[in-house]
């Protein structure tokens, strides 16, 4: 398989170490697996640069996908209008992600050059006048369904890290803020969970796995144990009986995620150690005797700027915190934990080669993806703190 070649420009501006990696394949059989390649630099500076392409996208209001559902003349008003605290970024999961990651950053680095303005526009967007708009927002009848359940998820996970954040009187405030929405995104979680007959497997926006991670993240975070009960029912339900995923079906040709490994990350999070290790070589079998197959390289990026390939950009960022994440629940010397760090390490430089492509499509969403990833957000060793 051709790599398309790296650019070197494009890692500069945005302040990243190249990892050398060399050939992304892994070894199959007994062979010992590589080393893991050296992490990616994170420090202040490659913050600022992935917090200077939020705050120019979350006041951006055009261009926008509103996927707004128009029930009648007066139903067609401007993003802002409907959205006002997330209306920017091109979409409002991502305005919502493109929040989070300010927050994350400012939690991190409290006294970065960009902490000032990320305030000031954290501070406007979760206003309880804007916030108000976007409660009600979902409950009309026609919006309940709005977003289910990735952009949930995200405005979770952003509920989440203001609830981690301790000491800071503005973290407190916006969180306060932001509730009436969170409530109301927990309570549709309630009711929509038991009706979900079948998990959603996809390697876009509606994957089951993916939400159901962030958001038990959230129920454990702000201490809700009867939401945190619920989705490790529901996954236990839906999963726990999965075996052989079929990775050579993977990718397809716009994904952002694997939905195996979404699957394998949400498990770690609920089954104790030795028996998620028992389930993992039920569900990913080739893994301990070193095939990885499509989820040993890299998927290859064609075109940065087509909105929906560049999703691959995301799919290797998203496949890298994932290994990451089952890699943490396994044992030190465990031979698939070296394969899966391995693997992460090539994948986290594919994708980071690639956050700041120029192009809108990719950038409105992919520096949230990156941060994630280099934040170690969802790894349960993430806490800036």
């Amino acid at each position: 398989m051709q790599f398309m070649a790296r650019r070197p420009s494009a890692l500069a501006a945005a302040g990243i170490l190249l990892l050398t990696s060399g050939a992304c394949a892994l070894p199959a059989g007994p062979a010992a697996p590589p080393a893991a390649p050296a992490p990616p630099e994170w420090n202040e500076e490659q913050a600022g640069r992935f917090a200077g392409m939020a705050l120019a996208s979350v006041e951006r209001e055009y261009p926008n996908k509103p996927m707004h559902v128009h029930l009648a003349p007066e139903s067609a008003l401007r993003p802002a209008a409907l959205h006002p605290s997330f209306y920017g970024s091109f979409d409002w999961h991502s305005a919502v992600h493109g929040h989070w990651l300010l927050a994350r950053l400012l939690r991190e680095f409290p006294q970065a050059p960009f902490a000032a303005e990320a305030r000031a526009v954290l501070d406007r967007h979760l206003a309880p006048e804007r916030v108000a708009v976007e409660a009600a927002y979902f409950q009309v009848s026609d919006n309940r369904g709005f977003e289910r359940m990735y952009g949930w998820a995200w405005l979770l996970r952003l509920s989440a890290e203001l609830a981690d954040w301790e000491g800071d009187a503005d973290a407190a405030r916006w969180r306060a803020q932001l509730r009436p929405l969170e409530e109301i995104l927990v309570a549709r979680t309630r009711e929509y969970l038991p009706r979900l007959t079948y998990p959603i497997r996809t390697g876009v926006h509606p994957d089951t796995g993916f939400a159901l991670a962030q958001i038990l993240d959230y129920a454990r975070a702000v201490g809700d144990a009867e939401l945190a009960a619920l989705i490790e029912q529901r996954a236990r339900a839906w999963y726990l009986d999965d075996r052989a995923w079929s990775f050579a079906f993977e990718p397809s040709g716009e994904d952002f995620f694997s939905s195996g490994l979404n699957e394998a990350d949400l498990m770690r999070r609920i089954l104790p150690p030795a028996e998620f290790s028992a389930w993992l070589d039920r569900f990913w079998p080739g893994l301990r005797r070193g095939q990885l197959g499509p989820m040993g390289e890299p998927a290859v990026v064609s075109d940065l700027s087509d909105g929906r390939i560049v999703h691959l950009v995301g799919l290797n960022l998203s496949r890298a915190w994932t290994m990451q994440g089952i890699a943490s629940a396994l044992p030190e010397r465990d031979p698939r934990r070296a394969r899966l760090l391995h693997s992460a390490a090539v994948h986290a430089e594919a994708g980071l080669a690639y956050v700041f492509s120029g192009h809108y499509g990719g950038e409105h969403w992919l520096a949230s993806f990156a941060v994630y990833l280099l934040s170690k957000a969802g790894s349960g060793t993430g806490d800036p703190d």
